[in-house]
C-alpha cells in the first residue's frame, strides 16, 4: 500500500490527484494562465482534505508532456522541489497515456488515439490499445503535422476513439483517418486523477526516481532549448 501525490499543468488545465491504498482524490480546475498561483493550493488543500502532511507521501509524480512548455516547467519545478525536500521518489507521466487511460476508463472503449495541439500547425500524438485497464501502446508519442498522422498498421477496421485537444484539426487529418474514428473528443484535457493512477503501477514496479533525474518531456526538443 501506499501514498502518492500527482501534479498536472501541461495544459490549459490545472490539476492534482491523491492516491491512497487504491482510493483516489482529485482537484482539477481550468485556469488558463494561472497554473503557477493556483497549483500550490491545490495541493495544499487536497492533502488538508484527505488529512495528510506532505511527509505522509510515499512518492509524486507530475505530467512531464508532451505539452505546453510552460505548464510543464512549472509542473516539473513544483514536483522536483517537492520531492527533493521531503526526499520522495519522483516519477513522471505521459500526458497522452493519461488521456487514453480516462477515455478507457469513462467511456469502455478499446483503441484510442490520444492528441494534443502542438501549436505551430502540429500535434503531440500516439495510439494505445486499452483492455481491462491497461494500456498497450500501438505508436509511439511524436510531433508532426495532422496531415501525416497514420493509424497503426492493420488497425484501420476497428472502431477507434480520438481524445485530446488535437482532435481540434481534424479537418486536417487524413480521409482513412476520420473515417476510422467513431467518436472525437477535442474538449478534453489531461488530469491528474488519471496520472496518479499510473503513477501508483509504476512505483509499485519500483520506477520512482531522484528528483533531478526526471525531467519534462518536450518532444519538439529544439524550440524548448531555444525558449529556455
Amino acid at each position: 500500500m501506499s501514498t502518492l501525490l500527482a501534479l498536472d499543468a501541461s495544459s490549459s488545465a490545472c490539476s492534482c490527484a491523491l492516491w491512497r491504498d487504491g482510493e483516489v482524490l482529485s482537484r482539477f480546475a481550468l485556469t488558463p494562465r494561472e497554473h503557477t498561483r493556483r497549483l500550490m493550493p491545490m495541493i495544499d488543500d487536497l492533502l488538508a482534505e484527505a488529512g495528510l502532511r506532505p511527509a505522509d507521501l510515499d512518492a509524486l509524480a507530475y505530467g512531464h508532456g508532451p505539452g505546453s512548455f510552460t505548464g510543464l516547467r512549472i509542473a516539473a519545478g513544483v514536483a522536483q522541489g517537492l520531492a527533493f525536500g521531503l526526499e520522495r521518489p519522483l516519477l513522471g507521466v505521459s500526458t497522452l497515456e493519461a488521456l487514453a487511460l480516462a477515455a478507457h476508463h469513462q467511456l469502455h472503449v478499446r483503441y484510442v488515439v490520444s492528441a494534443l495541439d502542438a501549436r505551430m500547425g502540429e500535434i503531440y500524438v500516439a495510439a494505445y490499445h486499452c483492455r481491462d485497464g491497461e494500456l498497450a501502446t500501438l505508436s509511439d508519442e511524436a510531433v508532426m503535422p495532422p496531415e501525416r498522422f497514420e493509424l497503426p498498421a492493420g488497425r484501420r477496421d476497428v472502431d477507434w476513439c480520438g481524445v485530446g485537444s488535437g482532435w481540434a484539426l481534424w479537418e486536417a487529418m487524413p480521409v482513412w483517418v476520420q473515417d476510422a474514428m467513431a467518436q472525437r473528443l477535442a474538449e478534453r484535457q489531461p488530469s491528474a486523477e488519471w496520472m496518479v493512477r499510473l503513477a501508483a503501477r509504476a512505483h509499485a514496479r519500483g520506477e520512482g526516481r531522484a528528483a533531478h533525474e526526471v525531467t519534462p518531456v518536450y518532444l519538439r526538443n529544439e524550440v524548448a532549448w531555444k525558449r529556455a
